[in-house]
């Protein structure tokens, strides 16, 4: 019988040599997510097959280095946008360039086309947006209102608004029709990166370097949630197709969110470092990122990554109660109208100022398209790719999905295979209060001969630990004597009753003096005594009441808890894990910053009591972070609740490496 092969959640596809100078913009197609378009120094433009190592087809022309990238939906255009402000759009069906378009005064930020008509929107460092028309090669409208330099643009999906965020901390909405500014959305305390429409509703999110995500409602164009537990920079964002989540890209890792209320679904390491564009097909997610010359693609499979319509895996905000998210396609917000024909002309009925006029051919125009050249360099793949036979199938062919290689080592494969359970609430609330998010029916293939113990005790089970019904039922002989009386099997059930009411007795016992100790004194002594007693279930129940309120936590109580966390992260129970994470989490967000600020600070001058005892309680935390990242990292790798959760905390460790 063949052994199931367990593949790989993310990995590697391929590294490409993409320029001879330095790569400074890469894009995905998002029609085909098989195409990748380059920008370097070189100032060209090469196109890619993603997965395949030659360079299809190099767009030249510009004559200085190429700023931002971006393909039109049905990937027949390319516009790109140069240091200089200057602005090619090129035809790669006919390999041949379209338009030029100069009216910015620097370099060129961001682009995007238009969902339905042939329009290109383009910030830039000059603050200014335009709209350009493709096929009367001239500047529509100028938008002005940004301060800073417009870092990304998004048309909305029913092609009337435009988003531009930008790195004076705002997110601007633009109405295309009335040719003025909308809304400007305010919140954020850093530059802002990127800029994404919900596909259906009218919800809109962006990321920015103060590390959060934040969700807007554009019907009340108010703040819908904010996610502002990161530990790197957004760099890009993209919603699932169905609009289930929001996938975000950050340095090394993708996180999965939800947005009512928000929520981290889970977290994926991917070695991809500064990842620059996402594209999802087939249910994979394909990330490019670059460095020098080189430009590397990633592949996340879907499939194995949970979605808002699924019991969310990792850790959950400890101020929110754990409830279904709202489902796709609810009446809560507006959905886009779409057109079923391309779009009028947005400009309609805007006012043409002077820098917008239509901008008629001139010999220095045309003479910059005749020195714009494509050059395919792969015959055989252009062909297939942009000429097939079949005008039907244009994009690059719809393939099967990348196949994912095994995983690396066997331990952790046998870990990936085991269904995922359902997620255990005891991060927000008390032990004895533990609701049962989900009840699942009892697995037949579970009750097998071997006695061997779970290496990880579920918090979500059918049935008490360490307990099964064969346990309390005498060896049956004779196989058909399979009925046994009431009395024996009673009998059976008794033999251990005592032993759990003394094992409960005691815990209730010890409960109520650290309860008395806190009534008397405070959380510090309190733990203390939990910490005495020397048993981590009261610490556990103790920690899940602690969590809740933030403001309890001091410099003191970490030296406590820490020991006792290191010890709650190894543990075999699946509770107490959590509990753990919860506490570890909350120990590094608030104190961290402080410990590390503290450590490096000089040496202050003359005696300063205080100042010392405070520098002695930071090396101590220190000296037992570094002990627990230890812990976490051979931990990490696990798939399924427990990785997110360690994959999480690895990351907001990794100021001590």
């Amino acid at each position: 019988m063949a052994v199931a092969v367990t593949t790989k959640t993310a990995w590697k596809l391929q590294e490409i040599m993409a320029h001879s100078s330095n790569v400074s913009s890469v894009v995905l197609g998002k029609g085909s997510g098989r195409m990748l378009a380059t920008g370097g120094d070189d100032c060209r433009v090469n196109i890619w097959s993603v997965s395949k190592p030659n360079c299809i087809m190099s767009l030249t022309g510009h004559t200085t280095p190429i700023e931002s990238l971006q393909v039109n939906p049905n990937e027949k255009l390319i516009v790109a946008g140069s240091r200089s402000g200057s602005i090619r759009v090129w035809d790669l069906e006919a390999a041949k360039v379209l338009r030029t378009l100069p009216g910015h005064k620097a370099n060129i930020c961001s682009l995007h086309f238009h969902p339905f008509g042939s329009f290109v929107a383009s910030g830039s460092l000059d603050t200014n947006i335009k709209l350009w028309d493709v096929r009367r090669k001239g500047c529509i409208f100028t938008f002005k209102g940004h301060t800073e330099a417009v870092r990304c643009l998004r048309f909305s999906p029913d092609g009337k608004w435009v988003a531009s965020a930008a790195d004076d901390h705002t997110v601007k909405l633009w109405d295309l029709t009335a040719g003025k500014l909308m809304f400007e959305f305010t919140g954020h305390t850093g530059p802002v990166n990127v800029v994404e429409f919900h596909p259906n509703e009218y919800l809109l999110a962006s990321g920015s370097s103060d590390r959060t995500v934040r969700f807007w409602d554009l019907e009340k164009f108010q703040v819908v949630s904010c996610i502002e537990e990161e530990a790197t920079p957004v760099r890009c964002v993209l919603f699932s197709p169905d609009g289930c989540c929001l996938y975000s890209g950050f340095q090394d890792s993708l996180r999965v969110y939800g947005w009512e209320p928000e929520r981290c679904f889970d977290v994926v390491l991917v070695n991809w470092g500064k990842v620059a564009d996402l594209s999802i097909s087939n249910n994979q997610l394909i990330g490019v990122s670059f460095a020098q010359s080189t430009v590397s693609s990633f592949v996340v499979d879907l499939n194995r990554v949970p979605k808002s319509d699924s019991v969310p895996q990792g850790l959950i905000r400890d101020d929110q109660p754990l409830v279904p998210p709202t489902p796709t396609g609810s009446s809560l917000r507006r959905i886009y109208d779409r057109p079923s024909t391309s779009c009028s002309k947005p400009q309609s009925r805007v006012k043409h100022n002077s820098e917008s006029e239509r901008h008629s051919p001139s010999s220095e125009d045309d003479r910059d398209e005749k020195e714009s050249k494509a050059e395919i360099q792969n015959q055989e793949d252009y062909k297939e790719i942009f000429q097939p036979k079949n005008a039907i199938c244009r994009t690059p062919p719809r393939t099967e999905p990348f196949p994912a290689p095994p995983e690396d080592e066997p331990g952790t494969a046998k870990e990936a295979v085991k269904p995922s359970q359902a997620v255990d609430v005891q991060t927000s609330l008390p032990k004895q209060e533990l609701p049962d998010p989900v009840q699942r029916p009892p697995n037949p293939s579970s009750t097998s001969l071997s006695r061997t113990e779970p290496s990880v005790i579920p918090a979500a089970r059918n049935e008490p630990i360490g307990l099964k019904a064969s346990d309390f039922l005498p060896a049956v002989k004779n196989q058909s004597q399979t009925e046994l009386v009431d009395e024996e099997a009673m009998s059976q059930i008794r033999k251990g009753h005592e032993t759990m009411c003394v094992v409960l007795t005691s815990r209730h016992k010890n409960l109520d003096a650290v309860r008395a100790v806190w009534s008397t004194s405070d959380i510090k002594n309190s733990l203390d005594s939990a910490v005495a007693i020397n048993d981590l279930s009261v610490v556990v129940d103790l920690l899940n009441i602690v969590n809740q309120k933030a403001s309890l936590w001091k410099l003191d109580l970490c030296t406590i808890v820490l020991p006792q966390i290191e010890k709650l992260l190894q543990s075999k129970y699946e509770s107490y894990v959590q509990t753990g994470c919860t506490s570890l989490k909350l120990i590094l967000q608030r104190f961290l910053p402080l410990i590390t600020d503290i450590l490096a600070a000089p040496p202050s001058v003359g005696v300063d009591i205080s100042r010392e005892e405070r520098l002695h309680k930071c090396k101590l935390c220190y000296k037992q972070l570094k002990n627990i990242s230890n812990v976490v990292k051979n931990k990490s790798g696990l798939s399924g609740r427990h990785g997110s959760a360690f994959r999480e905390l690895l990351l907001l460790m990794a100021v001590l490496d």
